[in-house]
């Protein structure tokens, strides 16, 4: 005898001899043919009950096999399971395009839209257009550029082959919305959805001819390498601190800060502006350690970087990430 549910299976193997119950059933039921043999083969009451306990025995006893099936168990919930904002040290090629400034129309004195007035610990900056820039979270990424020598409607003779440069993300092209965004002799090389990069002359040269102007390349993400360690640069006035944070190496973008006084716990930081992190706290007068978060989740901690009188417009350097 068997019975199944949804999730649990009880089965029942039973033992005993039947031979016992038919025979009980027959004693009951025996049709004899005299009284005389009726009265001789008449059972008890109490010798029928009597068997029957025993055959309850039988059935009870450990010739009787039960077993229990539970249904699986489900999957454990891993709490600290989290999704990765990391890109792959060499991401796969994409499409886009480039063009190049000169020194005398370079934004690097204002700091452009990541706000990294004295450079990031990169020789080429790169300006970038809305589809690439993230609204600034980009800031401080490196990317590698090469011609797009596949390019079938590009003019080869352009290209300089087998070359290939990288860049930091440094600053923000705006889209000109005046002008349509499949117009590619004006100002809309940087309307959304089109991704653009503007780089130094001397970078361009480097992959392609600069006469070109325009010119279709391939770009990925890769890990970028720097010299010494991060930079910390204090910037506010009284209990308003903002930190500017360069020269990051590995995956060179930054998702969060913290920092720590010697006579405060962790403070989280709030993202200001591209690279531009801030709080409100009094921070004065007490050494000053940072902890930071790149992108592919990796946190990295520095101790006492800014000595207790450090003054607003110093900056300071920390640790490294590995590139």
């Amino acid at each position: 005898m068997g019975m199944s549910g949804d999730g649990d299976e009880v089965v029942i193997i039973l033992r005993p001899s039947l031979f016992i119950i038919v025979t009980i059933l027959k004693l009951a039921t025996l049709n004899l043919q005299t009284r005389h043999e009726r009265k001789q083969m008449q059972i008890s009451l109490s010798t029928i009950l009597a068997i029957f306990s025993i055959t309850l025995v039988i059935l009870t006893s450990p010739s009787t096999s039960l077993y229990y099936s539970p249904s699986p168990p489900a999957a454990p919930f891993n709490s600290s399971s989290h999704s990765s904002h990391s890109s792959p040290p060499y991401a796969e090629w994409l499409s886009a395009h480039a063009t190049y400034y000169t020194p005398a129309n370079s934004t690097d004195a204002l700091g452009g839209a990541c706000g990294y007035s004295d450079g990031t610990g990169a020789a080429a900056a790169a300006i970038l257009s809305h589809a690439v820039f993230e609204q600034g979270q980009i800031c401080g990424a490196c990317f590698e550029l090469r011609c797009a020598e596949e390019d079938s409607p590009f003019d080869r003779r352009w290209c300089i082959p087998g070359r290939s440069v990288m860049v930091t993300a440094t600053d923000f092209c705006a889209p000109n919305y005046g002008v349509d965004a499949d117009e590619e002799s004006g100002g809309g090389r940087c309307n959304p959805p089109k991704q653009h990069f503007v780089v130094p002359v001397d970078t361009f040269e480097k992959i392609a001819i600069w006469k070109q102007g325009n010119l279709p390349v391939q770009y990925r993400r890769i890990k970028c390498r720097r010299e010494g360690g991060i930079r910390f640069t204090i910037a506010g006035s009284g209990i308003f601190i903002s930190v500017l944070i360069s020269n990051v190496a590995g995956t060179g973008d930054i998702v969060a800060v913290k920092v720590k006084g010697s006579r405060t716990g962790w403070l989280p930081m709030g993202r200001n502006w591209g690279q531009n992190w801030h709080v409100s706290a009094l921070l004065q007068n007490q050494p000053l350690s940072f902890e930071v978060t790149s992108s592919d989740g990796v946190t990295l901690t520095s101790y006492n970087v800014a000595p207790k009188h450090w003054t607003f417009g110093q900056t300071f350097e920390g640790k490294q990430f590995e590139s």
